[in-house]
């Protein structure tokens, strides 16, 4: 198989892959007997999302089946093949062929499974609406010539788009940005577990929005219309930690967030994470993480490298 009509890297064996500085956009929905190999694998990242039956993608020695919602990420300069999987009737996805910006790596890295695959897996209550309309404004925007508003969709039968200039480019990666957000977003979430009382849940939820509020127990409590010791004993019977420890871990887990993804100063990332003070921040991150908040950036930018 190959990806006729679409840009390709000369003198690459195997199926061709787009030169590295373009985005390229396509949604496909394919039959046993397909597959793509790159012996040399890509100059760009290549994003693939799932919106029905199976597929399979390798990269390097690392394997990974993908189903409906499963997003899976393949790095440059590795060898890579995907197609239908064995037994499936059919792959429909989404594919993107990119640069990646920076500031995706630590978002990505959770997910890495070896050779330059990352696999974010679908998760029951992904925002699956959502995912697709960014897909489709990709699709239309990577079109857009800079006159005129922007196609609000893309045509029925539009199936592959080259984003050439400068500004269809950065609307067609914002796009995926949000993508990339709102899947890794929701495989974060903390599982429906059966048996939560809804009263627990809709403070789990709270937290998770917005995790630098000043929450207290009191203020909790209220959110659910419970006193304060009715909520303290029964979140903590139910999930195992006390309120105050499930909102300091929330807390840990959005500073390393903005530790990993922004250059905020550490002072900065303290209040918006509701730290009382930088002394306190810094430490129990370290008892958390085993790393001062400015070490831990350290390494996580070497990393990303």
């Amino acid at each position: 198989m190959t990806a006729g009509g679409l840009p390709e890297t000369a003198a690459a064996p195997g199926d061709p892959a787009p030169p590295p500085g373009l985005v390229v956009v396509g949604r496909f929905d394919e039959r046993p007997g397909y597959g793509v190999d790159r012996p040399r694998g890509s100059d760009s990242w290549l994003f693939t999302w799932t919106t029905g039956g199976r597929g399979r993608l390798r990269q390097g020695s690392t394997g990974t089946g993908a189903g409906a919602g499963d997003l899976v990420v393949l790095g440059p300069g590795v060898r890579h093949g995907y197609g239908v999987e064995q037994g499936a009737t059919h792959w429909e996805f989404w594919w993107v062929h990119c640069g990646a910006r920076p500031s995706w790596h630590p978002w990505l890295r959770p997910y890495g499974t070896g050779d330059g695959m990352y696999v974010v897996p679908g998760a029951s209550g992904k925002p699956h609406g959502r995912i697709e309309a960014a897909f489709g404004r990709m699709l239309a925007d990577a079109r857009w010539t800079g006159t005129g508003a922007p196609p609000a969709t893309p045509s029925a039968d539009d199936r592959v788009a080259v984003a050439y200039s400068t500004t269809a480019r950065e609307l067609a990666l914002s796009a995926l940005e949000e993508v990339l957000l709102l899947t890794a977003g929701a495989a974060h979430a903390p599982p429906d577990r059966t048996g939560v009382d809804p009263r627990v849940r809709r403070v789990q939820e709270l937290i998770a929005a917005d995790p630098g509020a000043p929450h207290t127990v009191r203020s909790l409590a209220d959110s659910v219309s419970l006193s304060p010791s009715r909520f303290a004993h029964l979140f903590t019977r139910q999930l195992g930690r006390s309120p105050m420890r499930a909102l300091r871990e929330a807390r840990l887990r959005h500073a390393a967030r903005l530790l990993e993804g922004t250059d905020l100063s550490v002072e900065r990332i303290s209040a918006a994470s509701g730290f009382a003070s930088p002394f306190h921040f810094n430490r129990v991150f370290r008892e958390h993480h085993g790393l001062p908040p400015g070490a831990y950036r350290a390494r996580c930018s070497m990393v990303g490298t």
